[in-house]
């Protein structure tokens, strides 16, 4: 299994990560100009995180996907229970940078990965969405732009869970710090902040 840094992190440098983050979220954050996505990690943060709610459907469109009706309703009453359960196995948001053991497939988010992306009309980018909006610091975000950029059309999440961790989590630091200086919120997870200067690299490459 692979994982590429974007080029942008392949450097000592952070003024070119730290303009991807502020073209993208705006500076200050959110201000007029800003990309739509950037409303995804403050859209209703309070929300229960045992739970999908109709709030994180309308989050997800600010990613330009949205949930089908069959989704809604699965997610929201038919089978709102058992997706509950799947989130409370997962356990608490935390960091990816934090588990220590690599991501079988007995670990608790492929089931709940496997039944989003079985529900009609949902796919890998709109389900590792979903459950990003979830656990903002555990999941990362998947889509065929980041893929391109990090080489991970195959896998990404247990690739990039051993490239946080290496040298003493160097990477997931850095993350934090170039949230820092670019002046974003803590909700803005590392995973986040990685996702936004994998996919603003890759958009600006023509992906």
């Amino acid at each position: 299994m692979t994982w590429r840094l974007p080029d942008a992190l392949q450097t000592a440098d952070d003024n070119a990560a730290v303009g991807l983050l502020t073209r993208y979220f705006g500076r200050p954050y959110l201000s007029p100009g800003c990309a739509d996505g950037a409303y995804f990690d403050s859209w209703a943060t309070e929300s229960d995180p045992f739970r999908f709610t109709a709030d994180d459907l309308i989050a997800i469109k600010f990613l330009s996907v949205e949930a089908p009706k069959t989704a809604v309703r699965e997610l929201l009453r038919d089978r709102a229970d058992e997706f509950s359960n799947l989130l409370i196995n997962l356990g608490t948001d935390r960091d990816l940078a934090c588990e220590q053991q690599p991501l079988d497939d007995g670990w608790a988010g492929w089931p709940l990965m496997r039944q989003l992306r079985g529900i009609p009309g949902i796919g890998t980018t709109t389900a590792s969405k979903l459950l990003a909006r979830k656990r903002p610091r555990l999941r990362p975000i998947w889509d065929v732009v980041v893929a391109a950029v990090t080489d991970t059309v195959a896998t990404q999440w247990e690739p990039l869970r051993e490239a946080l961790r290496a040298d003493e989590c160097a990477l997931h630091h850095r993350l934090l710090r170039l949230r820092d200086q670019a002046g974003l919120p803590d909700s803005v997870s590392a995973l986040r902040v990685l996702d936004v200067i994998a996919w603003r690299e890759g958009k600006d490459r023509g992906l």
